[in-house]
């Protein structure tokens, strides 16, 4: 891959322009456009989390994995677990980060935390994190799951 810069004294020094320039939208365009679109996109270092008694602040680079479990989202980090009342998804967008990845309806794990992958039954797979944490990856995120480790 060749890159090069071309100065342009009409495009604001604040917001500059990139463009991909390929024979197809294939092989390393889609990664290098998701990689553009993950460094643009700003990434809080901690995150407000309401719990029933107060409002904590989590470091997101200590998010281990954040499970729902009958209306309660756990979020198990690296100093205990925190429990809201907030939606998995609404949580995903507000991490707005790439290493949080889904690996079931209910589930989603950080890559950093990450230790190791068995098989288990049915095409599914448990995924052992820091702390002794597990959490089953669904066989319908397994790819999805090996496509990000680059599997």
């Amino acid at each position: 891959m060749r890159h090069k810069f071309e100065e342009n004294s009409e495009i604001d020094p604040a917001d500059p322009v990139v463009v991909v320039q390929a024979a197809s939208e294939t092989g390393a365009v889609p990664d290098l456009l998701a990689y553009l679109d993950r460094y643009a996109a700003t990434q809080p270092g901690m995150i407000a989390v309401k719990t029933p008694d107060r409002l904590v602040m989590v470091k997101v680079a200590t998010i281990i994995s954040a499970e729902i479990q009958t209306a309660t989202l756990l979020l198990y980090t690296t100093s205990g677990v925190v429990t809201t009342k907030e939606p998995l998804r609404h949580l995903l967008q507000r991490l707005a980060n790439p290493n949080f990845v889904q690996v079931s309806r209910h589930s989603v794990l950080n890559l950093d935390h990450l230790q190791s992958l068995e098989d288990s039954f049915s095409g599914s797979m448990t995924a052992t994190l820091t702390a002794k944490v597990k959490t089953d990856v669904s066989r319908k995120y397994v790819k999805g799951l090996m496509q990000r480790l680059g599997i």
